[in-house]
């Protein structure tokens, strides 16, 4: 966890998202039974979908914690429903995710939703991303903006993904989102 500072998380994500607060933290993660799934391209034991996929976050306040009960330390508080995330395994109630930044803990299933997002080049640094009127790179420029923006994911073809959000709705090439996989197709 790259923004631990003695023993306390600094939440300071981006303009464009505030998502976490300030929660205290003591110890590392802490890995589950082995009987949590969480292999490349298998199907999770609890729900028999893909594991690992993206989902987003259902609700504006949702614990990331050590390990998948309610008796675990909170690691992080997510304040922004609609987050992407990655779902990496499942044990019972339970699913362990991992945001754009790498970061990794449990949540419950409830507090998560099939309703794909995506965040605009997270790895960006202050660089504007352009997008587009149809799904090429001579295509009108219809807005360009911030990276860590969260957007919906309206469809993608592997290539291109027409995305939306408040004030904005056209194409941007997949590589350019975390939320969707390089080879998948979203209609």
């Amino acid at each position: 966890m790259g923004r631990l500072m003695a023993g306390v998380c600094v939440a300071i994500w981006s303009r464009s998202l505030s998502i976490l607060s300030l929660v205290t933290l003591t110890g590392g993660l802490l890995l589950a039974s082995a009987s949590v799934q969480a292999s490349e391209g298998q199907t999770g034991r609890e729900t028999g979908l893909r594991v690992p996929r993206y989902v987003s976050l259902k609700s504006d306040r949702v614990n990331l914690r050590q390990g998948p009960a309610k008796e675990h330390k909170t690691l992080w508080v997510y304040q922004r429903a609609g987050l992407p995330v990655e779902i990496t395994a499942e044990f019972e109630m339970w699913r362990r995710i991992r945001d754009a930044d790498g970061d990794e803990g449990w949540v419950l299933h409830s507090l998560l939703s099939g309703r794909r997002t995506a965040i605009i080049a997270p790895w960006a640094k202050d660089a504007m991303i352009e997008l587009r009127g149809s799904p090429s790179e001579n295509a009108t420029i219809t807005a360009r903006i911030e990276p860590r923006v969260v957007a919906t994911l309206r469809r993608c073809d592997q290539k291109w993904c027409r995305i939306s959000g408040k004030g904005f709705d056209g194409f941007i090439p997949q590589n350019k989102l975390w939320g969707v996989y390089p080879d998948e197709s979203l209609n």
